[in-house]
């Protein structure tokens, strides 16, 4: 379905993404774990349109997309959700579903006017499919709520009926577990499957929560200074000591930054440096 091949992108000198080739097959959930830095969101931003790559291939279905945009590979069925949602959060949980399909009849005037029965038709069946996705992920009871006004897990959850809305099928989802409780996050992962197993979709997750990767992801793919280390099974790239070194590493400068935070002397000095009134 997807296939990346020597992708680079490169900001002056330093190469966010460097030589990354990989295969997504139709019907997979592919999981994409690395340490911060490792290129993830770039890769996922190349995919989608949002970056051009320097140099490197990208095939969609069998078709070259490299260059196309964003809004053109909406239309052929690649979308993405992001870390933080991007509803309109004005509009309640149901009008932001029914925004989203295109080419609508009620978008032309000329529409409007002369062909008002067919506009209408076409606003009932969004209406319906609207209602049927928020009765798909349990958000029937916020129909009516502004999207602003739900929790992060719910944005979230609306922000893949936000996909369904649009039939596609591949869709990039960038941390879905980042800010929801784990309630929610039960219930995330259930609908995922469900659209994968039963409706056919195709996933492709960055995700730091490895206890979702372990349940969602074959295969996973670790990424780290912009290179593919490793594409298996979930308990082979666990394991493997590249990926550990990599996380270790990561882990090792939070540990150094951690210390200089928690340094006695450093205390001591931020104390020295506040008045006494506002201590």
């Amino acid at each position: 379905m997807l296939e990346l091949d020597g992708l680079v992108k490169a900001f002056g000198g330093f190469h966010a993404v460097d030589g990354c080739s990989l295969r997504v097959n139709k019907g997979e959930i592919l999981g994409l774990i690395g340490p911060n830095g490792a290129g993830k969101t770039t890769l996922f931003n190349l995919i989608a349109g949002a970056l051009q790559p320097t140099s490197g291939t990208i095939r969609f279905l069998g078709e070259d997309v490299t260059h196309l945009p964003t809004d053109a590979l909406f239309h052929k069925g690649l979308v993405r959700t992001f870390q933080i949602p991007h509803e309109f959060h004005r509009l309640t949980a149901l009008e932001n579903l029914m925004m989203v399909p295109p080419r609508q009849p009620g978008e032309s005037l000329f529409a409007n006017w002369l062909a008002w029965g067919k506009v209408r038709r076409a606003e009932e069946e969004v209406h319906r499919k609207a209602e049927d996705t928020l009765a798909f992920l349990e958000l029937g009871h916020v129909a009516h709520e502004r999207a602003g006004n739900l929790s992060g897990g719910q944005k979230k959850l609306l922000e893949l009926g936000r996909t369904m809305m649009t039939d596609a099928q591949l869709v990039l989802l960038d941390e879905p577990a980042a800010g929801v409780n784990r309630t929610l996050l039960r219930k995330l992962e259930e609908k995922i499957l469900i659209l994968n197993r039963e409706r056919g979709y195709t996933f492709i997750l960055i995700e730091h929560d490895m206890e979702m990767i372990e349940k969602l992801c074959d295969p996973v793919v670790c990424m780290a200074e912009g290179k593919v280390l490793i594409q298996g099974d979930f308990h082979t790239v666990r394991s493997d000591t590249r990926v550990l070194e990599a996380y270790l590493g990561e882990t090792a400068s939070a540990i150094e930054r951690n210390e200089a935070e928690h340094d006695p002397r450093v205390e001591d000095m931020r104390e020295q440096e506040l008045p006494r009134e506002d201590l």
